[in-house]
């Protein structure tokens, strides 16, 4: 049981990074309705933002969090504003072609400015080594990430299910014409609903860092498995983006695992079934 153990735990802390780079396109795509293929320079960007906080002017690595979290909420913002509220209502090639052309053009930036090689971030030391229980080792870090992501996942529910906020959200989801006739902000509630999800991409690229490692591809890379997860998980379901980011990690995990030969097919694998068992996701209305 301790191999088994072992991969569930590790596939369980993966899974809950990427639940936390996945479910802010979950809510822009699924609530607003916008193809965000430059969700994951957001990631990248909160990436940069830990790592030369950290290496640079030698700030704490749990200090850079919430940098990373406004830094790239911050130029979600001014990008929502600029360019992504013009196609809220083109058609969906539009949009795709605008943000896959923002996610090269980060790549371009981040390459040259920081290089092309892996960039580090040393954690504290109370974030490294293993804690045994059981006979069985469970990484710290990774249990730091696991409670991050359950954290995030409970302020995410009661945001948008149970506060004024997630009200207006899903007003203006539902009918745009009638929630500006009631008062809503409707833009004003999209722009904070577009920062929160690109902040908390933001957290989830600075938190991967000692995980998977940080250079300029990671915009696409992982915009993959982010596309992934919410295709299985359903279009602006925060509960769909959570079990879906947790059965992909540990597939993901197990297949490498155990058939090394086909492991890193298994997702897509996974992926299959499920799309071919319900096609609008696990949790999706649509």
């Amino acid at each position: 049981m301790g191999p088994i153990i072992g991969v569930l735990f590790d596939g369980f802390a993966y899974g809950m990074l990427l639940f936390l780079l996945s479910v802010g396109l979950s809510v822009t795509l699924g609530m607003m309705n916008f193809v965000n293929l430059a969700h994951c320079a957001f990631a990248m960007l909160g990436g940069y933002v830990t790592v030369t906080l950290v290496n640079t002017f030698g700030w704490p690595f749990l200090a850079t969090l919430p940098m990373a979290f406004l830094a790239a909420a911050a130029v979600s913002v001014v990008l929502e504003r600029t360019l992504y509220r013009r196609l809220y209502r083109a058609s969906e090639l539009d949009q795709v072609l605008l943000t896959i052309g923002l996610a090269f053009m980060s790549i371009a930036t981040a390459a040259y400015i920081f290089g092309t090689i892996l960039q580090p971030a040393a954690t504290p030391a109370f974030l490294r080594g293993s804690v045994q229980y059981f006979g069985i080792n469970f990484g710290v870090y990774r249990i730091f990430l696991i409670a991050v992501g359950l954290a995030v996942t409970l302020l995410l529910v009661l945001t948008l299910e149970y506060t004024r906020f997630g009200q207006q959200v899903r007003a203006a989801v539902d009918n745009q014409r009638m929630a500006r006739g009631l008062g809503i902000n409707v833009d004003g509630t999209f722009a904070v609903a577009f920062a929160l999800g690109s902040g908390l991409a933001g957290l989830g690229g600075a938190l991967a860092i000692e995980i998977v490692g940080l250079d300029p591809s990671f915009a696409l890379i992982y915009l993959v498995y982010v596309l992934i997860v919410v295709s299985v998980g359903g279009l602006g379901s925060i509960w769909g983006s959570f079990v879906a980011a947790v059965l992909i990690g540990v597939s993901d995990i197990a297949g490498k695992y155990y058939v090394p030969q086909i492991g890193a097919f298994m997702i897509y694998l996974v992926m299959i079934v499920l799309l071919m068992w319900r096609p609008q996701g696990l949790f999706g209305k649509r």
